[in-house]
């Protein structure tokens, strides 16, 4: 080989792209090497890591495109969009200091400390500033440096040298590993195409956009207070929110979307319906129901009751106080005490508010002597417990800090176990279906490797027996690595309501290791003692996070056999409210729930009203339909059928509940 062919071979690397080998030049980029135009290609994948578009690759580097439309590349230009969030206000607001900003599911957020909240108008005059730093075209530049210069040159930044400190230790909870994740720190640079000259920069892992100019549709949303870092015990800094995507029409999209699911708030719409409350007297995350809310909630109950009746479920209750010995041999003080309420001294022992009813469910068959032949015990309990939510997280009735489950805890042999588990995971979901919610996909939690109890190998055997019965439904698999309770594997039920939405709803555990800390035993066929199997099921996840997911999947509208009030009686006159009543009180007979509205208002406000209650039916009456013994049948929808037979209304009506379908 010649000298120069030996100096032109140096200069040239092996990489792999799509799975084809290509040579390019030592020095090349990954955005040279995918040929990638900073807009559509935004980032690279190289060896399984998110880089930037100005790393240089090295020989033997498997290089894949991230476009701006995937999960990545959303994520990337979210952050980098926070970034320039983040720099519009410290320019806007010279005094701000920096708290963290990273991605979230359809946006991003950046916290500062600041002297006043955020106003509307403040938040016009960021988004302004952004737009101009955006059409400036800035360019993200990432530089590694030393921990001793991170602290030097955000010397004016407190939260940044807090996190400085935590560099590999950062966690994903409160988005300080997007700022200081294992490894070296790197600061980002943003910088004048023009005059080279650094505008912004910021503590960062990356990757980002190569430029400004790559963001293609933002907006922000709103602001609000934020702990530094989640914690209650830190400062309180001023959070805004915003969104960001690939492009105008898919923002349009999601601000429809937006627009949609305010409507259907159940926050706004407890209040407007008259279901429910959170009084200040009783505390953040404490709920409590109307007569209204408390009639939806009772047909709720009492049709779980009969099903689980059906199904040959035993009923229990146990108390909401537990002494302190009770969650030591379970194991919840050990990886659960943050969630719990702080104990109470009470008669020289610690007693806790229960979090779980699994434990007592467990002295339940501890009771006494059990034989083969009980198995499988099915207990059920509409059980209330609770749990310290922080402050932070506790929203609506969907995340509160007292909860009732109907909560069930199954025990079997382990020949049981994989048909309890089968006919289970059906239970649950036609259960589901009947109400009303039928797209579903099923989530498998394993084991974090932190945070459990017993040996691998049980883990083992319990995760790979939720896999085989999950995959026998033939709905989608998704995993959760890390996402297990200490106790045990568990497949979640993940459903979407009628506007695309993700609610997590039935949870099957299965559980090895809680009946050894109990030391549970049944006396098997042979006369020998064994560990029973133990599988923890949460129907509704809550009664309340339930209702709360129907009343925004139905937008309030419930279908006639869920909702407070069916029919409304709507007199023409005064004269016609006895005709009325009769009809009522023929509809109570059959188990339907009515009112006549005698209120001095107009026939149209009565219909006004009643549309606005949602009630699904509405019944008219004047004097043709008295003569005629009928009424004018009106829908919710603001259809009207006139002159139908009390007893054709009636059947109508009742069929409807009977089969509980939507009108």
């Amino acid at each position: 080989m010649t000298e120069g062919a030996a100096v032109s071979s140096a200069q040239e690397i092996r990489i792999t792209i799509a799975g084809t080998e290509r040579v390019v030049a030592a020095g090349t980029t990954a955005g040279q090497a995918l040929e990638a135009d900073g807009r559509t290609v935004i980032a690279a994948r190289i060896n399984g890591e998110l880089r930037d578009l100005a790393t240089e690759v090295a020989d033997g580097d498997v290089i894949e495109p991230v476009t701006i439309d995937s999960g990545d590349g959303r994520a990337i230009l979210r952050h980098s969009t926070a970034h320039v969030l983040a720099q519009a206000v410290q320019e806007l607001f010279p005094e701000a200091k920096l708290g963290i900003g990273p991605p979230i599911e359809n946006g991003f957020y950046y916290d500062f400390d600041v002297r006043e909240p955020f106003t509307p108008e403040d938040l016009k005059r960021i988004e302004k500033r952004m737009r101009e730093i955006i059409k400036q075209g800035q360019l993200f530049r990432r530089r590694p440096v030393t921990d001793e210069q991170a602290r030097e040159e955000l010397a004016g930044e407190p939260y940044k040298l807090e996190l400085i400190e935590l560099k590999g230790a950062a966690g994903s909870e409160d988005g300080a590993n997007v700022e200081v994740g294992a490894g070296q720190l790197t600061i980002y640079d943003n910088i004048d195409p023009k005059t080279g000259e650094v505008c912004w920069k910021d503590l960062c892992r990356g990757p980002h956009l190569p430029s400004t100019k790559a963001i293609p549709a933002f907006a922000l949303m709103r602001s609000s207070g934020a702990y530094w870092r989640g914690s209650e015990k830190n400062p309180q800094l001023q959070r805004i929110y915003g969104t960001a995507w690939e492009s105008k029409e898919k923002q349009d999209e999601y601000l429809h979307f937006l627009e949609e699911a305010e409507k259907r708030d159940h926050r706004r719409l407890g209040v407007e319906l008259d279901l429910f409350s959170f009084p200040e007297e009783l505390g953040s995350g404490l709920p409590v129901f109307h007569p209204k809310g408390g009639t939806i909630r009772r047909i709720m109950e009492d049709y779980s009751r009969r099903r689980h009746e059906e199904a040959g479920y035993s009923f229990v209750n146990t108390p909401h106080i537990t002494k302190e010995k009770l969650y030591q041999i379970s194991g919840h003080l050990n990886w659960y005490a943050d969630a719990m309420f702080p104990p109470m001294e009470l008669e020289g022992a610690r007693y806790y508010l229960k979090p779980m009813n699994c434990p007592m469910h467990n002295l339940i068959f501890r009771a006494r002597g059990r034989s083969y032949r009980e198995l499988p015990l099915r207990l059920f309990e509409f059980g209330t417990v609770y749990r310290y939510e922080k402050s932070g997280v506790v929203h609506g009735l969907t995340r509160v800090r007292g909860l009732t489950q109907d909560d069930a805890h199954i025990y079997c042999t382990q020949e049981q176990m994989r048909d309890e588990l089968r006919s289970l995971l059906r239970f649950v979901l036609d259960l589901l279906r009947d109400f009303g919610l039928n797209d579903f996909y099923l989530e498998l939690s394993t084991k974090d490797p932190e945070k459990y109890v017993g040996s691998d190998e049980v883990w083992e055997e319990a995760t790979r027996t939720l896999r085989e019965v999950a995959e026998a439904e033939n709905l989608e698999l998704v995993l959760d690595p890390g996402g297990a309770a200490f106790y045990g594997p568990k497949i979640s039920v993940q459903a979407r309501d009628a506007i695309g939405r993700t609610w997590q709803m039935s949870t099957i555990q299965l559980d090895f290791n809680l009946p050894e800390l109990f030391e549970l035993e049944y006396q098997a066929a042979d006369g020998t003692r064994k560990r029973p199997v133990m599988i923890h099921r949460a129907l509704f996840g809550s009664i309340e996070r339930f209702f709360g997911v129907l009343v925004e999947h139905y937008a309030g509208a419930f279908p006639p056999w869920l909702a407070p009030v069916q029919v409304v009686g709507i007199p023409i006159t005064e004269a016609h409210v006895p005709y009325l009543q009769d009809v009522a009180k023929r509809l109570r007979e059959r188990g339907i729930r009515v009112e006549v509205d005698a209120s001095d208002d107009r026939m149209q406000k009565k219909i006004r009203n009643a549309q606005k209650a949602k009630v699904p039916y509405m019944l008219l009456a004047g004097d043709k339909d008295v003569a005629a013994g009928a009424v004018s049948f009106r829908y919710r929808n603001g259809e009207q059928k006139n002159g139908v037979p009390i007893d054709q209304a009636i059947e109508e009506i009742v069929s409807a509940v009977e089969r509980r379908i939507q009108v």
